[in-house]
């Protein structure tokens, strides 16, 4: 993936809005709200979500151990809790890796890195119908728009569990060319990128589902 920081590290965040999504920014800029709860804007909309349950935060903190050993030798990390900005776009996501010196991606504002610093990201899938569609609709056009190159979903809510591994976004579509899904207990790699080889298996979703 070219490094497009040059273009887009430390721009305000703000930059060629539309005056409704300037209102959007600043309204989301300006929520405060209690411990447990963050606030992303998905295409064009705030939405807040509480910390996720046992199982979501299970899921996410065996994948980080796994990848944090997977990267030690590397110049990448893997990191959650920081807002990743892009064109008026804020998430918060599960997890994702970003080079060590993220320092450099910073919005110019301090209030987290452009998405320009993204190698990967994943998402574990909440319940409700509501959440389902933020993962499996709505950040998958938000992550491809933003040309991240992997983006994984860990969906613990389909019938039989399953990892979507999406590869080659395309933004003008809001979709990605590639894309790999297999249920739980079966195994599946991290095709490109600084996680290249990386497996994701039933150590960190479970066993198949019958």
């Amino acid at each position: 993936m070219p490094d497009i920081a040059t273009q887009t590290e430390n721009a305000p965040s703000d930059k060629g809005l539309s005056e409704l999504e300037k209102v959007v920014w600043q309204a989301w800029k300006a929520i405060e709200l209690p411990e447990g709860y963050h606030a992303e804007i998905i295409e064009g909309a705030i939405e807040v979500s509480p910390t996720g349950r046992f199982s979501h935060g299970h899921i996410i903190n065996l994948l980080r151990d796994e990848l944090v050993f997977f990267l030690k030798e590397t110049d990448f990390v893997a990191r959650n809790d920081i807002n990743v900005v892009h064109r008026g776009s804020a998430w918060v996501p599960d997890l994702f890796i970003v080079p060590r010196d993220v320092d450099r991606y910073a919005t110019a504002d301090g209030l987290g890195i452009t998405a320009a610093a993204v190698r990967l990201v994943v998402e574990v899938v909440s319940p409700g119908k509501r959440n389902q569609d933020r993962d499996r609709v709505r950040k998958r056009r938000e992550y491809a728009r933003a040309g991240i190159p992997v983006y994984v979903i860990i969906d613990d809510h389909d019938a039989q569990g399953t990892v979507t591994v999406l590869t080659e976004p395309s933004s003008d579509k809001g979709d990605w060319v590639g894309v790999h899904q297999v249920p739980y207990g079966t195994e599946v790699a991290i095709p490109e990128g600084p996680a290249k080889g990386f497996t994701l298996d039933e150590a960190i979703t479970g066993p198949r589902r019958a």
